[in-house]
């Protein structure tokens, strides 16, 4: 048994490395997202399927009821399985929250032999020295990201892997978050059945998806407006300089729509998508919207120029806590000038006429940012809405892993079970043939392979029924535990 089992596992391992099919997992505040796919002939992103949940457990990007987002993200994983056919084994997960926070921070390294040329290991020993900075009492570091080098004294260096020198100093950008929210993000993810291959900081999931690295390299701000959290992420010279997340998003303005309307959360969303506007001006005082009244009551009218009102004032609260960021990275300096302007990307950029208020507030030009720059042609309109930058983005940086994040479901799994049919009639005849040693014939002896072939494929096939039993068994039993 145990020859055949090793040669099966080769045989998944190939297929895989040929497919190297990329997993990512957006957990938002408004929803989750599970998202399969791989890498084109023409190096473009194919989406093979999208699984979407309602976020239940999850408050301004941070987990606060670890029940129900491992249900939700269940439920976004079933659901991309099953459009897409493959089975997911890990996923890349992006985090975000009001504990993210990050810090400049240089280093430098004497190297033993400086007659060598700088390489990879150098580097690496470099950020693994600065992986063990001392950080404040329960936070951790997510990401240490080389910006630019010296050697020996000699400045501005973007590649220092080829080069001679003994000091290797280098300036980086470290991005921090509290280690409690981290592990209960890791927690979700693996009693949900799926193990952890990475964490991403969301902006640079989105401005992966969305920013073209002519962008990076000229100077840009990209702005991620989600459900509970605005992401910023600011590249200048193709290096990420500033990085901050603001703890508002779209679920305020819902919030501020329900309350000064005195509606339910459901209507004031619907209203905020159908008719809403980040600017009043637009709306005529007689534009009215009615609303029919909860069990029975009397239908409620809603003028949309205030309706506006309430929405400006929100979202210019959020645009001038971003702007406060741009401003502390330093944008007014010709050196760190933004020339590609602002990108808006995320739900809340579908908002009618923000990216206008932008404009007004920041006075930089504004674009909306779509994820379609690095997908496949024929990939649906849903998936290149802004709504799904960061899920895309973290697709992206699982496909850079190189990661065999799923495999495909349906070669093992549908073919084998309906083979054993046809075996039947099949067995007996081999069985003859030992029987009968002395006349060898030859329309029997070309069955006889045709035995032999179906059988490993049966023997796979309980193999991976027996792995799925188990994987559902092990689903159960969290969930009884749980409740």
């Amino acid at each position: 048994m145990h020859p055949i089992n090793k040669q099966k596992v080769s045989i998944f391992e190939t297929m895989n490395q040929k497919e190297n099919i990329a997993v990512g997992l957006d957990i938002g505040t408004t929803k989750i997202v599970t998202m399969i796919g791989k890498k084109n002939e023409y190096g473009k992103l194919e989406i093979l399927g999208v699984g979407k949940a309602k976020s239940l457990g999850v408050s301004r990007g941070v987990v606060n009821n670890i029940t129900q987002t491992i249900q939700s993200i269940q439920q976004a994983v079933l659901e991309a399985e099953e459009n897409s056919g493959y089975k997911i084994n890990d996923v890349v997960v992006g985090i975000a929250g009001q504990h993210i926070r990050s810090i400049q921070h240089t280093d430098y390294l004497i190297r033993s032999n400086p007659e060598e040329v700088i390489g990879e290991k150098d580097i690496q020993l470099l950020i693994d020295q600065v992986s063990k900075l001392a950080m404040l009492p329960g936070e951790e570091i997510i990401h240490v990201l080389p910006q630019e080098f010296k050697i020996d004294g000699q400045s501005d260096i973007k590649e220092p892997i080829g080069m001679y020198g003994g000091r290797l100093e280098a300036s980086f950008h470290v991005v921090v978050g509290q280690a409690s929210s981290i592990r209960n993000i890791g927690r979700c993810v693996q009693s949900s059945g799926i193990e952890l291959s990475g964490l991403t900081l969301e902006p640079l999931a989105s401005a992966d998806a969305v920013l073209s690295q002519e962008e990076k390299e000229a100077g840009v701000a990209l702005i991620d407006i989600g459900g509970g959290t605005t992401d910023l992420a600011i590249f200048k010279d193709g290096i990420i300089r500033h990085t901050a997340v603001i703890p508002f998003g779209g679920n305020v303005i819902t919030e501020d729509i329900k309350e000064g309307c005195s509606i339910i959360e459901k209507q004031a969303e619907l209203l905020k998508v159908k008719f809403g506007s980040a600017w009043p001006g637009e709306n005529k005082d007689n534009e009215i919207v009615s609303i029919p009244g909860v069990r029975g009551r009397d239908p409620k009218e809603i003028s949309l120029k205030n309706l506006s009102k309430i929405i400006h004032a929100r979202v210019v609260e959020i645009i001038e806590q971003v702007f406060a960021e741009i401003k502390a990275y330093g944008h007014e300096n010709p050196r760190k000038k933004l020339i590609a302007g602002i990108v808006l990307t995320g739900g809340g950029s579908q908002l009618k006429h923000i990216k206008q208020l932008v404009e007004y507030i920041t006075g930089i030009d504004t674009r909306l940012g779509y994820p379609n720059e690095h997908l496949a042609g024929n990939s649906s309109e849903e998936i290149s809405s802004p709504m799904y930058a960061t899920a895309v983005g973290l697709v992206m940086n699982s496909v850079a892993n190189n990661t065999q994040s799923a495999y495909k479901i349906e070669l093992q799994v549908p073919q084998p079970v309906a083979q054993p049919v046809y075996q039947q009639p099949v067995t007996p005849q081999p069985v003859q043939i030992f029987d009968e040693p002395a006349i060898p014939q030859e329309p029997v002896v070309q069955e006889t392979p045709k035995a032999q072939v179906n059988e490993p494929i049966t023997t796979e096939s309980t193999i991976r029924r027996s792995f799925f039993d188990r994987y559902v068994d092990k689903i159960k039993d969290f969930l009884d535990n749980v409740e």
